[in-house]
């Protein structure tokens, strides 16, 4: 008699973390008092707070990180979608918010790339998708502490 044996499930694991992990430095943060973090709040898992290499600018409204090695630490939060099989449609939901693919002529406002990530707790690093500022940052103030919710409280 041949043994029966259990249908393994066909999952997907966090075996490629970097494929399922978001860091967010802006309107998506849990302090930033924006209708967006619902979103971040109902697709992923706060894993905690982290840095990661760059610039940060003040675009008004918004921030704009900008990829560099200055030494400059960008502040910011991590997260990893909650089910790994709604990852690419959270991700398209999310380049649709950031303006990655807009619908007319215009430049894309921002970039998805992935970016080494540092966890301020524990000193891990990792890395996630981040979305990086494509337009013109000349003449904006630079967000010299790396942290758009610390540089809004002392603005008020």
């Amino acid at each position: 008699m041949q043994a029966i044996r259990p249908k393994m499930a066909k999952t997907k694991s966090f075996d490629m973390l970097p494929d399922y992990q978001l860091f967010v430095y802006g309107s998506l943060r849990k302090g930033f008092n924006h209708a967006a973090y619902d979103y971040i709040r109902r697709y992923f898992t706060l894993v905690g707070e982290a840095t990661v290499p760059g610039g940060l600018y003040d675009m008004g409204e918004y921030p704009a990180a900008i990829p560099e090695e200055s030494g400059a630490r960008i502040v910011g939060e991590l997260y990893r979608i909650r089910e790994i099989d709604e990852m690419d449609w959270a991700i398209a939901q999310l380049d649709d918010y950031e303006g990655v693919t807009p619908d007319d002529d215009e430049p894309p406002m921002y970039r998805r790339d992935r970016t080494a990530v540092t966890l301020s707790e524990t000193g891990e690093t990792t890395s996630a998708w981040i979305y990086w500022f494509s337009g013109d940052i000349t003449g904006k103030p630079r967000i010299i502490s790396g942290d758009v919710l610390q540089y809004r409280s002392g603005k008020s």
